[in-house]
């Protein structure tokens, strides 16, 4: 990983190339970050840096992380994400992150949380079939089918089911950076990005790059 940096998801919109072509885009608020922490391998086996993203006020910051941000002598962040950079001595605590790490035309990977659907069927949550709602189908049509055998009479690990719905960990690989807005700390990217409004993302360069 040569270059990462921290976020927060706007919203979509679309902006034109420069052959008059309509691209979607994902705005984010990437940046500033600060270098909280620096891991070495001589004091922790492996080279790091945590980047802090999003302000806090002090009264909002617990005791252990209060002496985290003191010794590093940066302000309480909200956000706190590590990433092991191949070039973790060019950054040092204290230093800055923002948009322009990046470049237009750079391909990136986009890690963020999906919104959450709640607990959803099988038809939403595996895109199962249905049956039909006429000639006596009863009030199923929406329902799983069978769920296994006669014998072994159990249910095997693994049977897709009904249950929670969204609100995990998603990847979206290889998009590519359209614009990049360096005074306001904004960067577009090619469609669309996993999470709500506002949520946090985590962009990185690409490793299909």
């Amino acid at each position: 990983m040569q270059k990462a940096i921290i976020g927060k998801k706007i919203g979509m919109t679309q902006i034109f190339d420069a052959n008059g072509n309509v691209v979607p885009v994902t705005v984010v608020e990437a940046g500033p970050c600060v270098v909280v922490q620096k891991k070495t391998v001589e004091n922790d086996g492996y080279a790091a840096v945590q980047l802090g993203f999003g302000d806090l006020r002090p009264a909002q910051v617990n005791k252990p992380m209060q002496g985290h941000f003191a010794k590093a002598d940066v302000a309480a962040k909200r956000t706190l994400r590590e990433f092991r950079l191949a070039d973790c001595d060019a950054l040092n605590v204290g230093d800055v992150v923002k948009a322009d790490t990046f470049t237009v035309g750079d391909h990136v990977d986009v890690v963020g949380t999906s919104k959450g659907k709640g607990y959803a069927g099988v038809i939403k949550r595996w895109n199962h079939g249905r049956l039909k709602e006429t000639h006596g189908t009863g009030p199923v049509a929406r329902h799983s089918g069978s769920q296994g055998v006669i014998d072994p009479a159990r249910v095997f690990k693994g049977m897709k089911g009904a249950g929670h719905l969204g609100a995990e960990r998603v990847t979206v690989q290889n998009l590519e950076i359209v614009k990049i807005d360096v005074e306001n700390n904004l960067i577009a990217i090619k469609g669309a990005i996993p999470g709500p409004r506002k949520g946090i993302v985590v962009i990185s360069d690409s490793v299909k790059a």
